[in-house]
């Protein structure tokens, strides 16, 4: 996708076209309920998130300047949506996990694979909030540091320090888990 096609999309769906609409709805609403759902763990309240950031990006597109991706501004506006949810209640933990099953595996390596799953998963939501956005930004939804970084509004480096300090208490959580 070029940058020059974005923007057209961005002009179009702000004057009303629906066809842009749907395709900036296309192209970053999957994101947007990803990291949603990571971070809340709750499908209604990613769903919700996800509707209530394209309805803020509708309001702003009239008035759009391209300072940065459309992408990275809805999923920092996502994010600030799930941190405002996050303060008003206590993280619940997923209740379902997005599994990637191999046909290829036995029923016993998909249950340790499920399980293995299932702990980090766990040991994510015992994280400090912003080392779970951290995380969830960059080794689950694959966005580089500089994305990331721009989206939780810290430099790289800060990012960088996040990264490490979340990969260091995961690791120390799950090391509990298997000598309790």
């Amino acid at each position: 996708m070029s940058d020059s096609s974005e923007l057209d999309d961005i002009a179009r769906a702000a004057a009303g076209d629906a066809t842009a609409q749907a395709a900036l709805v296309n192209r970053h609403m999957p994101i947007i309920f990803r990291v949603s759902y990571r971070m809340l763990g709750d499908r209604a309240e990613a769903e919700d998130i996800t509707q209530e950031t394209f309805l803020r990006l509708w309001n702003a597109l009239p008035d759009w300047q391209p300072k940065a991706k459309l992408s990275t501004w809805a999923c920092t506006v996502a994010l600030n949506l799930c941190r405002d949810r996050l303060r008003r209640k206590k993280p619940v933990l997923m209740e379902q996990l997005p599994d990637r099953v191999d046909p290829d595996l036995r029923p016993e390596q998909l249950l340790a694979s499920n399980q293995t799953q299932a702990r980090i998963h766990a040991g994510i939501a015992e994280l400090p909030d912003r080392q779970k956005e951290a995380l969830t930004l960059c080794a689950l939804e694959g966005l580089s540091n500089i994305e990331a970084a721009e989206i939780m509004d810290v430099t790289v480096h800060a990012l960088e320090s996040l990264l490490a300090r979340a990969r260091r208490k995961l690791k120390i959580i799950l090391q509990e888990e298997i000598t309790s």
